[in-house]
């Protein structure tokens, strides 16, 4: 299979039950925001230096294959046709614990803290950011043309485990924060 098609020329693009719209549909916009997420992730990666960091967001990027493949089904019926596909309640669990078991070892926030610190810490601070974009999208598609509930939640779940992401990263690169 080739990469390219040439079926995009148009400024049109095919959603998941081939239907074809607009390249700057909000939905596509959607879709894309969440890839940015995930490259974000991949730079991220490919820093090392925390073997359980790196599997954890492993699966936040294979997540967001999944929560792409939501917002590219109108009809959402993905999920149910490919269950790697499907965002669950466990996946936001899963943010959670990690969120929890995290929090656990930094010190308790009582002030903002500037974005930046080590190289990792402030490639996640942006992450973060990107992420946050991605929500504040598909939070406007929800309330245009609907989207499942745990598709917001799963975003605005990571956004909050890429802050203590960022926040551990300092920690261990031993950058002290900067706050406001």
């Amino acid at each position: 299979m080739k990469i390219y098609t040439r079926a995009g020329d148009q400024g049109e693009t095919g959603l998941v039950g081939g239907s074809r719209v607009g390249k700057d549909t909000l939905r596509v916009e959607c879709y894309g925001e969440v890839d940015e997420v995930n490259a974000c992730l991949g730079v991220v990666r490919s820093q090392g230096g925390d073997a359980a960091r790196d599997v954890l967001l492993a699966q936040v990027q294979k997540d967001l294959f999944a929560v792409g493949a939501q917002l590219a089904d109108p009809r959402a019926r993905v999920g149910e046709r490919k269950p790697k596909a499907a965002v669950t309640e466990a996946h936001v669990r899963r943010l959670e614990q990690a969120i929890d078991d995290r929090e656990e070892t930094l010190p308790a926030l009582k002030v903002f803290i500037l974005p930046g610190g080590a190289p990792t810490g402030a490639l996640l601070h942006l992450a973060r950011t990107v992420c946050r974009r991605a929500e504040r999208r598909v939070v406007a598609l929800a309330r245009h043309e609907g989207v499942d509930p745990l598709v917001v939640a799963y975003l605005n779940r990571l956004s909050d485990l890429l802050f203590v992401l960022a926040r551990e990263a300092n920690r261990k690169a031993g950058v002290a924060e900067d706050t406001w």
